[in-house]
């Protein structure tokens, strides 16, 4: 059953109204609602924008507005087009005030910003999980990371690791016959990473997938001639467009991942950002 929209306002990210929105919603399994965030709302323009966004897609509003002033506003305008709104902090900011005897800042962001490691971490999970298997080429620009090698070198475990530590990270499988899309040699040549690996540990790892999968016997899916095809193709790629590469023969993850962290940190212009894994 479609119920309609609802439209989060936030002076911040968001994320918080969101996750509270969401986990109000899994209690009704059957209702077909829309989530929309709308961040960084700090002006009476945007908070008019948000308002006939609302209005448009006939939508409620929950907000996080700390600013008293904003808050107001958004009050008085969704009144003005009968735009229903849930005040998700206003209530629990009078309440503090009265208990502590203080006022509060109202300033926007002030959360985000002493969370800022735990909300890079999540932005960056999200955009790897969104472009793991050479999904979404369009939004490669975005990555910190991009890694590329043939099935089964390892690239998706990896690209989740990487995230966890705070990268954005992407990742292409190389196959056959299918060119890899423009968009790969559109990037900075040190942010993408060719894995390679070993032929004779390529073809356990395509055996155990092979029997997972129930991947016919007589394929060449395992067969070490094609397999070693397979790699001599990704390294001629490597070479020819000065990708640097990370061999992962018989190596941990975590031992993987340091050397990809040491070739992308001497990356120029984008600033980094790595976090500790303890």
């Amino acid at each position: 059953m479609k119920t309609g929209s609802i439209i989060i306002v936030s002076g911040g990210i968001g994320y918080s109204a969101q996750q509270l929105v969401r986990t109000a919603l899994a209690q009704f399994p059957d209702a077909d609602v829309s989530v929309v965030r709308i961040p960084q709302v700090r002006t009476h323009e945007q908070i008019a924008n948000a308002i006939q966004q609302a209005a448009t897609c006939g939508g409620l509003i929950a907000h996080t507005l700390v600013d008293s002033g904003s808050r107001a506003e958004l009050q008085r305008l969704a009144q003005a087009h009968a735009i229903t709104t849930i005040d998700l902090i206003g209530p629990l900011l009078d309440h503090l005030s009265s208990t502590l005897g203080q006022q509060p800042l109202g300033q926007p962001g002030r959360f985000d910003e002493q969370n800022k490691s735990y909300l890079d971490r999540i932005t960056a999970i999200e955009y790897t999980l969104a472009h793991d298997d050479g999904t979404h080429p369009e939004e490669w620009e975005q990555a910190e990371i991009l890694l590329t090698g043939v099935s089964r070198v390892g690239k998706t475990p990896l690209s989740i690791y990487l995230a966890v530590l705070g990268w954005r990270v992407a990742n292409l499988p190389l196959i056959p016959e299918i060119p890899p899309p423009r968009e790969l040699f559109a990037l900075e040549h040190c942010r993408v990473i060719g894995l390679t690996i070993g032929l004779e540990q390529l073809i356990e790892h395509r055996r155990r997938r092979q029997q997972r999968l129930g991947i016919p016997l007589g394929s060449s899916y395992c067969s070490p001639a094609a397999l070693s095809d397979e790699l001599e193709m990704s390294d001629k790629l490597f070479r020819r467009s000065g990708f640097p590469v990370v061999d992962v023969t018989n190596k941990p993850l975590e031992s993987i991942a340091n050397e990809v962290i040491a070739l992308v940190e001497h990356m120029p212009i984008r600033q980094r950002h790595t976090f500790s894994s303890a």
